[in-house]
């Protein structure tokens, strides 16, 4: 009796714990932006941008991004844009050198280390802001304008562009409906004060606040804004500074997620201040970030209770989660038209995002810079 008495107190907590992570925390993230929202000054008022595109082996991609920047409403004149190749051994530095006449600079960096890269980009950039961006999205022709507005605000370190996920296939389309979740968050949080990281794809930021990353570095666009963030400065999500991108494939998915999630642990221990009162974000860092990473370890306590339950609570809790994980395995044989897909694919991304968090703890056993892996995406693979 004692304990059944245990596990059914044990089995509360440990869903209300699951529930909070989920779901909890993101609408009282909500609820307290909508009551102490932050509004950011803008000021359209074009200035010198130095545009960093690291790259590795995208030659498939690099025409149509660099197309896109010099496609931009923004001034030409006020843009530098440096191509910084880092141990690429496809075409990417043919197609880079192809726009050396429309005024793109291509710079090599051996070592492979996209950290490397984007340390090598500011060292020769010479503009006050720095625009950080991927090779494989397109910008909006207003984004980088839109960026660039958002300094007027003398609190604004960091500002993040709004990442769009084109649609896919249902497999697909799941892992996208997750970033839209990310992407909730995000927007909440930059409208009570900061997001804890930015959008990778595209953001930029003061150059005096650039601080330059270590090799191993696995997240760059939460190592990079961080600084900014303990000098005393947001970093803010502007939505109307669109870029557009595939959506991953699960599998692509879940390699992604280990690396970055990993790279939670790992800048922990880069910004130790995180989890002190220096951290004026530390009830979200910790509600968010850090429960993320102990998310599988709750669901994993949550099975193994079940069994201590009373019955007739036992087999149906069982019986719950058995057929759960039941179609997320099935969805790997199971057609991309078949009726079941429509359940099995929801319950594979939940499955494969919880897996990849359990697996982050990796980070403590291999060397960080095996856990980068290229990104699979529907339209076109690496």
């Amino acid at each position: 009796m004692v304990m059944m008495n245990f596990a059914v107190v044990a089995f509360v907590a440990l869903c209300s714990a699951a529930f909070y992570i989920l779901a909890g925390y993101p609408l009282l993230l909500a609820w307290r932006a909508r009551r102490s929202n932050r509004p950011v000054t803008k000021d359209l008022k074009p200035q010198p941008v130095s545009i960093i595109l690291a790259v590795r082996d995208g030659d498939k991609f690099l025409a149509a991004k660099l197309d896109s920047i010099l496609q931009s409403d923004y001034p030409r004149e006020l843009m530098e844009i440096i191509v910084v190749s880092n141990g690429s051994s496809d075409g990417t530095c043919a197609v880079a050198a192809n726009y050396a006449t429309r005024g793109v600079r291509l710079v090599e960096v051996n070592r492979g280390a996209k950290p490397d890269a984007i340390n090598e980009g500011v060292r020769l950039a010479t503009a006050n802001i720095l625009i950080f961006t991927d090779v494989r999205q397109i910008l909006d022709p207003g984004s980088i304008g839109r960026l660039v507005a958002c300094f007027a605000d003398p609190t604004v370190g960091v500002v993040s562009g709004f990442l769009v996920i084109r649609p896919a296939g249902i497999e697909e389309d799941n892992v996208s409906l997750y970033w839209r979740y990310e992407r909730w968050i995000r927007s909440n949080l930059s409208r009570l004060d900061s997001m804890l990281g930015a959008t990778g794809a595209l953001y930029a930021m003061r150059r005096e606040l650039f601080r330059p990353m270590p090799s191993d570095t696995l997240l760059d666009d939460v190592y990079v804004p961080l600084a900014a963030f303990f000098n005393g400065y947001r970093l803010i999500l502007e939505e109307n500074a669109s870029l557009y991108d595939y959506a991953t494939t699960a599998s692509s998915e879940f390699r992604r997620k280990v690396r970055t999630l990993a790279g939670n642990y790992q800048v922990m221990r880069q910004y130790p201040a995180l989890l002190t009162a220096r951290n004026r974000l530390l009830f979200d860092f910790v509600s968010y970030k850090l429960a993320r990473l102990l998310l599988p370890w709750i669901v994993l306590a949550i099975l193994a209770v079940s069994f201590f339950l009373p019955r007739p609570w036992a087999e149906i809790f069982i019986t719950m989660q058995a057929v759960f994980y039941s179609l997320a395995v099935l969805d790997l044989v199971t057609g991309p038209r078949s009726p079941l897909k429509r359940l099995s694919s929801p319950a594979r991304t939940v499955a494969s995002l919880l897996a990849a968090s359990a697996c982050a703890i990796v980070i403590f056993f291999v060397p960080a810079n095996r856990l980068w892996k290229p990104t699979q995406t529907v339209a076109i693979g690496d």
